[in-house]
């Protein structure tokens, strides 16, 4: 039987994020362009859970490398995915998590951050919620994990690592806040599924 493999552990995902995080910062120069093709402001919008703690991270070095405090929000895609009835079996009620985008939107180039990319349903979901509270100018898409499968047209902007995967695989992204330990892991899948990814 296939054993669980530690892909990535804290030291790794730590120096993954600064990465990315320089990636964001050297795409979205500020005080650049004419206003129509240049710099807009940005801000982080993390997807719960785990992809909410991974910008709040994110946030940090941003914001350090910046010099200024980038706005931060999360959203919750629980009542926005279009196969609700299928991951709650059609009966379970989803666990809800209040969403929080307490800046303006319009204009803006929002950066939303998840865990792992898998089918891009839930990264399609918060971008319908970040659109029921504004027109970002633009939107970006920063994953820790893209392990492809994907049944939608979303592509990543910055990714912490491609990991190919098979269907019959799960792979977890673990936070401390959460988890108790920062480390990403491949193995097999057993039973249902606790979270459709991505």
């Amino acid at each position: 039987m296939q054993k669980r493999t530690v892909v990535l552990d804290r030291d790794h995902m730590r120096r993954t994020l600064v990465r990315i995080a320089h990636e964001i910062v050297e795409k979205n120069p500020v005080g650049e362009g004419d206003g129509h093709h240049g710099a807009r402001p940005i801000a982080l919008v993390g997807i719960h859970r785990r992809g909410a703690v991974l910008a709040q991270r994110l946030h940090a070095i941003t914001s350090e490398l910046l010099d200024t405090s980038v706005p931060l929000g999360d959203v919750d895609i629980s009542f926005y995915r279009d196969d609700l009835s299928i991951r709650a079996g059609g009966s379970s009620s989803p666990i809800v998590h209040s969403s929080h985008l307490d800046f303006p939107i319009d204009g803006r180039t929002i950066v939303i951050v998840d865990d792992v990319l898998y089918t891009g349903r839930t990264v399609r979901a918060a971008i319908d919620a970040i659109f029921d509270y504004g027109r970002p100018a633009r939107v970006q898409l920063a994953v820790m994990v893209d392990r492809g499968h994907r049944e939608l047209p979303i592509r990543p902007d910055y990714v912490g690592k491609n990991l190919p995967t098979s269907q019959d695989q799960r792979v977890n992204v673990r936070v401390q806040e959460i988890d108790g330990v920062d480390e990403v892991t491949i193995g097999p899948a057993t039973g249902p599924p606790k979270r459709v990814a991505a």
